[in-house]
Formats: C-alpha cells, structure tokens, sequence
C-alpha cells in the first residue's frame, strides 16, 4: 500500500488511464511471476536449427565455451568473445530450480577471444586461433570494434584497446584502458556492447541495470541502464540514452542511419509484462527505466522518491514479446538474401527463464521500410526448442553478425555452436 500512496502523492489519477494504452499491455501481476528455466539437451550430429525455405543451415564451427558475440574485422575475419557471468545466475536471482540451462549457468567466464579464417571461401573456418585472453586483460569481454590500428574491446568493467594490424592473429600485448565502465558487487546484467558511428569520431557503449529495478540502491546505478558515448580515446563519456533497462544489441539502421537497439524489459510482473522491445535511440532520450516499462506504465513495485523529478519517458518502436531475452540485432544491407529482407532487422532472441511457457528461443525478422518497422516480426531461425509444452531446448541463441559474403552467423552459447544461414535458391 506504501508504494501505491507514494504514486498518488506523486501523480495524478488521470495518468494512469495510460497503462493499458499501448499494445493493451496486460495489468500487473495479472499472471503469478515464475521461474522456468529451460534443460538445454544440444545437437544431434544431424540437428541443426530450421530456417525458411531456400535458405541452408550449417555448423560454421563449434568446441567453444560460451560463445556470446562475434565482429567481423575488415578482412573479413570473425572475433569471437568467449565470455559468461562469473557466478551463479541462481544465486543472482536467489532461485532454487532443476536443469537451468545445464551447467553453464555455474561457469566461470573463458575470458577468450578466438579468431576464425575462412580462407578459401567454402564456409568453414580453416583457420582458427586465439587472439586474446584473460592475461591480456580480458574480464568478461563482451563488445568488440576496430578503429584504425586499434582493436577495443568492451570488457564488463573497462574499455580496453589493443594495438591491431589487418589480419593479426595473436596479440601478446596487455590492453590500454581507455575508459572505466560501471560494474560493482550489483551487476546482473554484465555484457558492454561497443559500435562506433560512420566517421568512428565516437564510439557507443551499451550498459545494463546492475538488478531488475533498481531494488538493491540506486547508487549502484550511476552510469547504468543507459547508452553511453566517449570518443575512441576515452575522453568526454557521458550518458546518450538513459532509462534502457538492459540494451544489448545496437546497430545503425541503413537508410535514416540512426542507432538502433534491442532491450530486455525487467522481470517479475507476469507471464506478459514488460515486452522487450527494439527500438530507435533518440540522443537525450529517456525510456523509463526504473519507474515506467512501454512509455508511461508505472511499475507498482517501485516508488518514485521525493526528488526524483521524471521525464515522460518515450515509447519503443517494437515489441519483441515478454521475456524473450532478445540479445543480437544486425541490420541485413547485403544482397545474397532475398529482396524482401534487404535493408530489415534480424533480432536474435536467448529465450525466457521466467515464464510459464517458453519463449524466444529464435531468430526474428522484422521488415523495414523508410527507416521503421513496416509489419509483424517473421520467425527465421527455430529449432531451438523442443516441445513447446515442455522445458527442453536445443541450444540458446546471442548473437548475429553478416559475412561479406552475405551469409549470416549466429551463435549458441550453451552449446558451444556457431550456425551459419546462407542463401541457396528457392
């Protein structure tokens, strides 16, 4: 009741006629919150996830220890960030539960990067060799970007750089820290994505909440739950974008050039609440986190102290349904794909823990036309779940890159895979 009062002091009635306005969002706690992880089960030798038709599906390579995000390099290279939380998400959220995802939800961090070289372009590695680690100042790497002769890599704590040459594959040199990055005892959300802008005159920094709501103090929020912005030296970071509760992927959409980024929306509210979302980023924009979810829906659990003066907070572009965990976003402007996805967002979604019946578990499409979001998103990659009525899934997508040569990457964490779609005719 403390929390409701605190809002009536605070708001008008008439603001909350809001709730269900957008995508008539269901009220919270309309549904009991649960915590349902899934049991990933892995591949067959002959399994591979399914796309549509006239696309192919292989196994690009495979043997790593939680392959979470890829870059390609300017020789086309892929870098490969080998990285994961270095405690228990169980001890995180303090859930006891059987099967979370296997073991991988009690690993330690690799703290690796790998370099993969496809050199006689038949769509297999023939190279591959590790290009960084832990001794090089590697903790939790996650974000990567060349600029120059400098390879950054986004650690959870740090922006680290590291002297590069076009096809260099080993770097013995320790990394220059360029930028501190909040991280702390609090940091649930550990992943730093990093993309630069056309001229790479500034690069952008993706940051996580350290919780779900801000409920373990909001001094150990400073800095988070937002975009950030630095020059590729590190001088001058200041917050782009707050209120982003967890912002992972980032990309520029091709045609009106502004970032975009895929966000996953806090927990606890139900089976249907809050929709993780895709969404433009507006410089000085701010989307809500912690007080509001989808623009201006309030959150009962959280109250809005005295001095906190809050801005109308924007309403995302798309919703990626609740609880999808969608990580990887990549923009397709190559052309060996059919025409309908030129210029459209893949979204890669790891899948829920927290609702009764999974969801995620794939790779959306969502069609753009004039710089938005021009219809309903379209499954592209599936396969990852098993039965839809049960817990077991295959594997767990992250993240997406596309190759020069048009063909897309996408890799499964749990699993240790990296898949590869192509192309191949109707």
């Amino acid at each position: 009741m403390k929390i409701y009062f605190l809002f009536l002091i605070a708001f008008p009635l008439s603001l909350f006629a809001q709730v269900k306005d957008s995508k008539e969002l269901p009220e919270p706690f309309e549904t009991k919150s649960v915590s349902n992880y899934s049991n990933v089960i892995g591949w067959k030798d002959a399994e591979t996830p399914k796309a549509p038709e006239g696309f192919t599906v292989t196994k690009y390579a495979d043997g790593f220890e939680n392959p979470r995000w890829m870059y390609v390099t300017p020789n086309g290279d892929i870098l490969v960030a080998e990285s994961n939380s270095n405690y228990s998400i169980l001890k995180q959220i303090g859930a006891t539960i059987i099967g979370a995802g296997g073991s991988n939800n009690l690993k330690h961090s690799a703290d690796v990067i790998t370099l993969l070289r496809d050199t006689n372009n038949d769509g297999v590695p023939d190279l591959r060799e590790t290009l960084l680690t832990k001794k090089e100042g590697l903790n939790q790497p996650f974000g990567m970007l060349i600029i120059g002769d400098w390879l950054y890599v986004a650690n959870t704590d740090a922006v680290l750089r590291y002297p590069y040459k076009n096809g260099q594959t080993k770097i013995n040199e320790v990394g220059e820290k360029v930028a501190d990055l909040p991280a702390g005892k609090v940091n649930r959300h550990w992943s730093r994505n990093i993309i630069a802008n056309a001229d790479n005159s500034k690069i952008y920094i993706a940051v996580g909440s350290g919780d779900n709501i801000g409920e373990k103090g909001m001094e150990n929020e400073v800095m988070r739950a937002n975009i950030l912005v630095m020059n590729p030296d590190g001088s001058d970071l200041e917050v782009y974008a707050s209120g982003l509760r967890n912002p992972v992927g980032m990309d520029w959409e091709p045609i009106t050039k502004t970032l975009w980024t895929s966000v996953n929306e806090r927990d606890g509210l139900g089976d249907n609440l809050a929709p993780d979302y895709l969404t433009s980023v507006k410089e000085g924009g701010y989307y809500g986190w912690p007080y509001t979810y989808w623009g201006s829906n309030y959150d009962p659990r959280v109250p809005i102290p005295p001095y906190v003066r809050l801005r109308k907070a924007i309403e995302p572009d798309f919703s990626l349904g609740s609880h999808t965990a969608s990580l990887g976003l990549v923009f397709y402007t190559e052309n060996t794909f059919p025409k309908k996805y030129k210029n459209g967002a893949f979204v890669v979604q790891h899948g829920s823990w927290n609702r009764d019946i999974l969801s995620g578990y794939r790779v959306v499409f969502i069609p753009f036309e004039n710089g938005k979001p021009a219809g309903k998103s379209q499954d592209f990659l599936t396969g990852f779940i098993v039965d839809p009525k049960k817990d077991e899934v295959r594997g767990r997508p992250v993240g997406a890159v596309v190759m020069p040569d048009g063909a897309m990457l996408i890799t499964d964490d749990t699993t240790g895979h990296i898949w590869r779609v192509a192309y191949t005719g109707k």
